[in-house]
């Protein structure tokens, strides 16, 4: 029994749409989705159809691209109300989210508490001297602007860096009250600024998380950290706990000559020595 992870596998994307039906059945693992499967209902609805089956549970929790603005069965849907409906989505399915229990994982090792969290972004990974007003147009000068500034809408929050803020609030309260377990802590977005590794935009930071998780990963237990969103497959090791970044990408991101089964990542049990899996920069190319 293991529990493995894949994210961003944008399946509006014919390529990767297809990859995904030549993942391999593995009955007795637990799959953990990090988000950006796709951008509407019809495309989790597409994801879940084809993995739900294949694999004893999976795991989801979202990413902005599925938090983009869209029509869902003829009813315009964004913001709060956008997540609730893909989280009325996953339940139709089996799937577990960030608003479910959280779930334990009995495998190898002992107990572990896996958390899937949705927390957003506030622009806080920002140089010290920019402002939160300024961050933006800050961004735009070297050219980098996130589809987010024009599909992905707060309400009924006053804004996103508000809507962060709340959820950050939510989950620390629920995290404080969970069981004393080592934790699986899973979100889309990376929880530390030193994760971040796009040399070609570095600006983009500001779409990628909050500088208010940076001390969670020891706060709450992790034993490890799974995000996406970079699309630079990576792991790291911080303070002894590893960080795995799991993202499959747009198609250019990713080595579809290697097939997408190998760029599932074991994350329990601990993989052995010598243990075949994606190594840490291969096919992870630059945004």
């Amino acid at each position: 029994m293991r529990l493995l992870a894949l994210s961003d596998l944008h399946v509006g994307f014919a390529v990767n749409r297809e990859a995904l039906a030549s993942i391999a059945p593995r009955p007795e693992d637990w799959l953990i989705l990090g988000g950006d499967l796709g951008e509407t209902g019809d495309h989790l609805r597409h994801v879940f159809a084809v993995l739900g089956p294949r694999f004893r549970q999976l795991v989801w929790v979202p990413g902005n691209h599925e938090l983009w603005t869209s029509r869902e069965r003829g009813e315009l849907q964004s913001g709060e109300a956008k997540y609730n409906h893909l989280v009325a989505v996953c339940r139709e399915h089996g799937v577990l989210t960030p608003e479910d229990p959280y779930p334990v994982w009995p495998g190898e090792g002992g107990p572990h508490l896996i958390a899937p969290l949705f927390l957003l972004y506030d622009y806080s990974m920002r140089p010290a001297d920019i402002t939160e007003a300024e961050a933006v147009r800050w961004a735009a000068e070297a050219g980098v602007v996130a589809s987010d500034e024009f599909r992905l809408e707060p309400a009924p929050h006053a804004s996103l860096p508000a809507w962060c803020a709340a959820r950050l609030a939510s989950t620390a309260a629920r995290l404080a009250a969970a069981p004393d377990l080592p934790t699986i802590l899973i979100n889309h977005w990376p929880l530390r600024e030193d994760l971040i590794y796009l040399p070609n935009i570095p600006r983009y930071s500001l779409w990628c998380g909050t500088r208010a998780t940076h001390d969670w990963h020891l706060r709450y237990r992790a034993r490890v950290v799974v995000s996406g969103h970079l699309h630079t497959r990576r792991t790291d090791w911080i303070d002894g706990v590893r960080f795995e970044e799991v993202s499959l990408g747009y198609p250019r991101h990713w080595r579809q000559d290697l097939g997408i089964d190998l760029h599932l990542r074991t994350i329990l049990p601990e993989p052995a020595p010598g243990e075949p899996s994606l190594p840490r920069h291969v096919g992870a190319r630059p945004r």
